[in-house]
């Protein structure tokens, strides 16, 4: 599996790379969005009242984006970032503070559904590194004043009505200047989904905020997260991403005695802070290294390395290929009522590299009723694969099912799985 990743720079207002990267990237973005629309779609209307409302100072930028994308109403709400489709992650992130400043982070995806675009840009008069997202977004980022972000998914499944993080990331981004600003603004700006939100400036203070949408925000000390926000609310993804083993790893590395920048930046090169299975959406697409003393941005792989400056960004295309390890889509069969046994099963290598969206998607979704089903053993057979139907239905994940199946007790395995 590949990553076509570009660098590109454009110091100043959005133009006509920024118009490019939409006119690469609209036509996958309309049909994800065509595939999840519902009653509870907000019109464009309720969108932008909602950006004025919480991000006002993005308000001419947005409209200067929807200018050159020249938006239909769809392209319209989608640039304003709020109440997106739902969409899950991985990642780990870890902070050095001392004589060394370090944000460092893994981003855990499918290839397919990245922009792989580092952007340089000074949309509203401070220059930002970002790596993109949603055309208007970021998923980690640092701007010329040394302020760096990156974000984890907080491992929960309530959806709820708010932004989506990309945008509120870019926001931080470009009108916050340290910690104390960026707290601020994470607080105040409501996420539709849950995500651990880390934050370092140049000074050394770092802060990460939990994010929910359906809780209070809570600001903490926490240097390392992964994909839980201290007790675990979804086990059957806790089991597929790993995040208690990456969190013990990552709470043993920092407590280490003369802790260095190079090593813990290293370390997320490895197992189990990089992860291969990239078929099953849970593969590192890059780790992004921030120093915010330095303005030194790095985005690494295990073989590339691409180094920026605020003042020296070149742009650069490099062709990323990742070694794919897989866990086979083992289909819920009937059996014999006392030989039902349920396992997961090891993939042979694949053989095709040109995965399309369906491949994955299937294979995720059968890893996900596979682990069900191994950690509850009285469920039944039929229902689970029933289930699984439900969650992969027309060649695609719906997330919004699997999260509502789950969230209502004393519902199908929603309770038992919850307990």
């Amino acid at each position: 599996m590949q990553l076509h990743f570009n660098a590109v720079s454009e110091p100043g207002l959005p133009g006509e790379k920024w118009q490019k990267l939409y006119n690469t990237h609209w036509a996958a973005y309309k049909a994800w969005l065509n595939s999840k629309e519902n009653f509870s779609t907000p019109d464009l209307k309720t969108s932008q009242v909602a950006l004025k409302k919480y991000m006002p100072e993005m308000w001419p930028t947005y409209e200067r984006l929807c200018k050159l994308a020249k938006a239909d109403d769809l392209a319209a709400r989608f640039l304003t970032g709020f109440q997106p489709p739902a969409y899950i992650s991985a990642c780990s992130n870890a902070v050095l503070a001392g004589d060394e400043i370090q944000l460092v982070r893994n981003y855990d995806y499918h290839p397919d559904l990245i922009e792989g675009t580092q952007l340089l840009s000074a949309w509203n008069g401070k220059k930002v590194i970002a790596t993109t997202d949603c055309l208007i977004g970021a998923v980690d980022g640092m701007n010329e004043d040394g302020l760096a972000i990156s974000l984890t998914f907080g491992g929960r499944k309530v959806v709820g009505e708010g932004f989506g993080i990309p945008i509120i990331l870019r926001y931080v981004l470009e009108f916050c200047s340290n910690v104390e600003e960026a707290v601020e603004a994470l607080v105040r700006i409501p996420s539709h989904m849950s995500y651990n939100v880390t934050v370092v400036d140049k000074t050394g203070k770092f802060k990460t905020v939990r994010l929910a949408p359906d809780k209070e925000p809570v600001v903490t000390d926490a240097a390392f997260t992964t994909n839980h926000q201290g007790t675990i609310d979804w086990p059957e993804n806790a089991a597929f991403n790993k995040t208690v083993e990456r969190s013990a790893f990552l709470e043993k590395l920092l407590s280490k005695k003369g802790m260095d920048a190079i090593t813990i930046a290293d370390s997320f090169l490895q197992k189990p802070l990089y992860n291969t299975l990239f078929q099953e959406g849970f593969g590192t697409l890059f780790t992004a290294v921030y120093k915010p003393a330095e303005g030194i941005v790095e985005m690494r792989w295990p073989n590339v390395k691409i180094c920026q400056t605020f003042d020296g960004f070149q742009e650069q295309y490099k062709l990323i290929n990742y070694n794919q390890t897989s866990v086979a889509p083992a289909k819920i069969v009937k059996k014999e009522k006392a030989q039902v046994q349920r396992t997961l099963h090891q993939a042979q290598p694949v053989q095709d590299s040109s995965l399309n969206g369906l491949d994955w998607q299937e294979t995720l979704s059968d890893a996900l009723v596979n682990i069900m089903a191994h950690s509850n053993p009285s469920a039944d057979i039929e229902e689970l694969e029933n289930f699984r139907n439900k969650l992969f239905n027309r060649g695609e994940i719906s997330w919004e099912i699997l999260a509502d199946f789950w969230s209502k007790p004393g519902k199908g395995y929603g309770a038992s799985w919850n307990n």
